[in-house]
């Protein structure tokens, strides 16, 4: 299966970049995997204004300064992504290259009148697999209705395959978990990509 790994984190020598090698390395020896680390390409998360006057007449303008970005979303068949969790939802960086790649007609497609749901551009997606971190103790990401969680299973997930496979893998409490409980965790990442 084709896998794009899209990773976001400023830290190189983070748990999550551990995290990011850690996906690489159990997905690599089993599919085709092309690799985003959106820090260390230095991508621009910012739709400008001349970008967003034209999103929907001419996305072809997005679309250009993004190219390789989605070649490799139109590529894929599963998406990765690696990311901590920050305020409740993905970082700014990660939101803004959904933003700027996800562009009509290349993800969806507009809805052409009121009441109308936007058409999936991206039915090629079988799977979505979601590696994450958070400060917040897993009851209380429950009580605010897991933002993050829904954005990727719900909304983002809309626009895949029907019978999209999701695998959502999270680790709560990341400012208070022992090296133990880091260790599992990778464990747990390895096993779960591996069996993919």
């Amino acid at each position: 299966m084709k896998t794009l790994v899209v990773h976001c984190h400023p830290n190189p020598d983070s748990f999550n970049h551990a995290l990011y090698r850690t996906a690489l390395e159990a997905l690599e020896p089993r599919h085709p995997v092309k690799a985003i680390d959106l820090y260390a390409e230095g991508f621009d998360p910012t739709l400008t204004r001349e970008e967003r006057i034209a999103y929907l007449d001419n996305p072809e303008l997005i679309r250009e300064r993004v190219k390789p970005h989605v070649e490799a979303l139109l590529w894929a068949e599963h998406l990765v992504f690696v990311y901590p969790t920050w305020f409740h939802g993905p970082p700014s960086m990660l939101k803004g290259w959904l933003e700027r790649v996800w562009l009509p007609g290349v993800a969806f497609l507009p809805a052409e009148r009121k009441g109308q749901l936007a058409r999936s551009g991206m039915r090629h997606i079988r799977r979505l697999t979601v590696v994450t971190t958070g400060g917040s103790p897993r009851w209380f990401v429950m009580v605010i209705g897991d933002p993050g969680r829904r954005l990727f299973t719900r909304a983002l997930r809309a626009l895949f395959a029907w019978r999209c496979k999701v695998t959502w893998l999270q680790l709560h409490d990341m400012n208070a978990v022992t090296a133990r409980d880091r260790t599992h965790f990778i464990e747990r990442v390895a096993r779960k990509l591996q069996s993919i």
